[in-house]
């Protein structure tokens, strides 16, 4: 266990922050017993009280015997599995192959100084049961090379939901088309490196995308291989100029990941939140109707294109 982690070693007592009491500075104690069990009804506070209040029971047990297919537990695919966890998912798919290592700690979920040089899978899934004992977690500790990706993913149970955030272009391809020729629904998160507008952050088809070098790239290649209406989650904010482009590091070497791409805390996080959202609410067909929006693939003109 994660000793040095009160949110995550069972039992700890501590309040997180040093805060007691709820927002209006009410303590427990300080609540008569009634209303304290008039929250939920029954008498018992639960960890889904405050999901039953929007979802109602029907629909958390719907996401209670829901299965989601992660790939990637870095910044986007880390924060994604914690909220679908505390979002009520009852069965968790997590394929990853990497360890925690320093630099991941100003992003991911499974980051900390306590966890350095563990695999991501099973601090991931330590997370999970300490968020939700009843969650059941199937883990992968290998990395998906476009050789072993299908078979891998052929071997799994079939998932009512994928979230792709995994780097590679190749791969994201792979499972997309996996995903079409299955009829599976999936999310694909795009990039937020070298980004710092959270707010620029938005659910498209991966047709309609703009200002994402990763989106420019998917978009050809999507249309070259018959991909269409592929869900992604991707920013257009125009990347932030870090290292230039195809600029000589000493010794004649060329930059790597590590030199050209920064991340921002906050930026994979919220991305990895937002896709949780999106899937917790199409799992359980939850929308808000006073809320408009424009859906996600718009209706086709007659006689357009």
């Amino acid at each position: 266990m994660l000793q040095s982690l009160p949110h995550i070693v069972k039992g700890a007592a501590a309040p997180r922050h040093g805060i007691e009491g709820n927002l209006m500075g009410e303590k427990d104690a300080d609540v008569p017993a009634e209303a304290r069990s008039a929250r939920n009804g029954q008498g018992v506070e639960t960890a889904t009280d405050r999901l039953r209040i929007i979802l109602g029971q029907e629909r958390l047990d719907v996401l209670a015997s829901s299965r989601v297919l992660v790939l990637g537990l870095g910044g986007v695919g880390s924060n994604c599995v914690e909220a679908l966890a505390r979002g009520g998912v009852g069965e968790l798919v997590l394929v990853d192959r990497d360890i925690v290592q320093p630099s991941n700690i100003n992003r991911q979920a499974v980051a900390y100084h306590s966890t350095i040089g563990r695999a991501k899978t099973d601090v991931m899934e330590e997370i999970v049961h300490d968020i939700n004992p009843d969650c059941k977690v199937t883990t992968v500790h290998r990395f998906l090379s476009k050789e072993n990706l299908v078979p891998t993913l052929e071997a799994l149970p079939r998932p009512d939901y994928v979230v792709d955030a995994i780097d590679t272009i190749s791969q994201k391809l792979i499972v997309a088309k996996w995903c079409q020729d299955r009829g599976l629904r999936l999310i694909s998160s795009m990039g937020g490196a070298n980004k710092l507008n959270p707010e620029r952050l938005r659910f498209s088809t991966i047709e309609k995308t703009k200002s994402c070098p990763i989106c420019k790239v998917m978009r050809k290649e999507c249309r070259r291989r018959g991909i269409k209406g592929l869900q992604v989650l991707y920013s257009s904010e125009v990347p932030m100029p870090v290292t230039p482009r195809g600029a000589e590091l000493p010794g004649g070497r060329r930059p790597e990941k590590g030199v050209t791409l920064g991340t921002m805390s906050y930026m994979p996080p919220i991305m990895g939140q937002m896709i949780a959202g999106r899937v917790i609410c199409d799992l359980a067909d939850l929308r808000n109707d006073l809320d408009v929006q424009e859906p996600i693939v718009a209706p086709r003109r007659r006689g357009g294109r």
